[in-house]
Order: structure tokens, then C-alpha cells, then sequence
């Protein structure tokens, strides 16, 4: 039976959509993990799923700059392929981790000590905030922008987040519009201001190398 114009173009879409929810995730392996270029598994042992990066952590002295430890595919080999990596986030009092995204990746963060606001928007432009204590856990929705933010004036905050991605990626809002090489006419109109004001707010942040 010949297929109608409509029928022919909503198979197209199809065909066409497919490979992109295909690719919106770690892609799947054919194998129990993927061994590095130039190894095979008989030269493999427990090492290489360890990962000891963590214990400089155990037993530390409070932060005095909010920090991030990670633990992805970038330190931790092994996880190539596996669709999980893990950060420790230690928060100084007043300290903020500013809004971001994690393009490839949900992040589920569990609380561990201190306390912590946290929020991010939905792409209706609506802002969901929570204030955590020590033992709960808030999930950020894949690409979302989001935050967290020490707000004790006398006490630190560490926190853990799992990412449901090898490489979640960060694209942290603040220095990516301000520390980039936008024209400053473009963020001048974008945020109904001046260019003398978007000079002030670029000077904070250095462009990168």
C-alpha cells in the first residue's frame, strides 16, 4: 500500500529523530568494560578498577574554597562506558557553586554534612529551590541550569553527586556568557544594559587561554 505525503513525512521525521535519541546518552558497550588502547584484559587486574583519588579527603581540614573532586572518565579510566562518575563537593560557609549545567548527565547529590540550598530551572523558566540537611539527597534533571549555595555563616558543607554519565560535562553559566569572547553589544541587549556595564562584569572573568 503506497504511503501518503503525511504518512512519507512523519516516517522521515522518524528516521531522522532516531539516531539523535540513539546518541542522547553514554552509548551502550559490547563487552563487560573497555580496556585501554594497547592492553589487553590478562594484563588487567583490581588496580585498574580502583580508584584512589578520594583519600586525600578522608580526615581533611574544613575548606576554605569551594572545591571539586571528581572522579570520571578523565581520572578514572575504568568508567568508560559504564554511565556513572562521582564528584565531592566541599562548600566553604557563604561559598556557591554557581549556576550550571551537566549536559550528558542527571545529577543526584546526597548531602553528607552541613546544610545547603539548592535549585534549578525548568525550561519553563520555573525555579525549584529546596534547603538540604545532612542525609538528604536532591536530583538536578539532565541539562538543566542549577545551584547550590552554603548559606551558614560559620560552617562548612560537603556533599556527594553521582552523574549518569562517564563525562556529565559543566557548563557553568556565569563564565561561559561573561568569560567567552561574546560581543558585548549582544550581552549588552540580551540583558538590557550597557556595554560599560558588561566591561565591569567581563573584567571578573578572565577569558581562558
Amino acid at each position: 500500500m503506497a504511503l501518503t505525503v503525511e504518512q512519507q513525512f512523519f516516517l522521515a521525521i522518524l528516521l531522522i529523530a532516531f539516531p539523535f535519541s540513539a546518541l542522547s546518552g553514554d552509548p551502550d558497550i559490547l563487552s563487560d568494560f573497555v580496556v585501554p588502547l594497547g592492553t589487553n584484559n590478562s594484563q588487567l587486574d583490581g588496580n585498574f578498577f580502583t580508584y584512589t583519588g578520594m583519600r586525600p579527603l578522608i580526615n581533611s581540614p574544613p575548606p576554605t574554597n569551594f572545591t571539586v573532586t571528581k572522579a570520571s572518565m578523565a581520572e578514572f579510566p575504568a568508567l568508560n562506558g559504564q554511565s556513572v562518575s562521582y564528584a565531592v563537593l566541599e562548600y566553604p560557609a557563604g561559598s556557591v557553586n554557581p549556576p550550571h549545567t551537566h549536559p550528558r548527565a542527571t545529577e543526584l547529590l546526597f548531602l553528607t554534612y552541613g546544610i545547603l540550598e539548592v535549585g534549578f530551572v525548568d525550561t519553563t523558566n520555573k525555579l525549584f529551590t529546596q534547603r538540604l540537611q545532612a542525609g538528604d539527597m536532591f536530583v538536578f534533571p539532565k541539562g538543566l541550569v542549577h545551584y547550590q549555595i552554603n548559606s551558614a555563616e560559620n560552617d562548612f558543607a560537603v556533599a556527594i553527586s553521582a552523574f549518569g554519565s562517564a563525562a556529565a560535562g559543566t557548563v557553568s553559566v556565569p563564565s561561559t556568557v561573561f568569560g567567552t569572547d561574546i560581543d558585548d553589544d549582544i550581552l549588552a541587549k540580551s540583558f538590557k544594559t550597557d556595554v560599560q556595564t558588561i566591561q565591569k562584569i567581563k573584567a571578573g572573568f578572565p577569558p581562558k587561554a
